[in-house]
């Protein structure tokens, strides 16, 4: 699996899962549950990753739509 976006903010996460998910380009939330450490204050950014072999066309799907990698 490779990192492709780390945000702090779910809607983002949420938004680039959707446009992943219509291309049919597997990815996977990590740090999801990491509020439950930070108290949900949302310091710590959640990562969404996908296999090494869709990392080009996920990248691409996420220039087309301007969500930035926040890396």
């Amino acid at each position: 699996m490779k990192e492709l976006l780390r945000s702090t903010d779910p809607t983002i996460i949420a938004f680039a899962t959707a446009l992943l998910q219509g291309e049919d380009i597997a990815c996977f939330d990590l740090d999801v549950n990491m509020s439950v450490l930070e108290g949900g204050i949302g310091i710590f950014p959640r990562r969404l990753m996908v296999r090494e072999d869709d990392l080009t066309a996920a990248q691409r799907v996420m220039r087309d739509n301007e969500i930035p990698h926040g890396r």
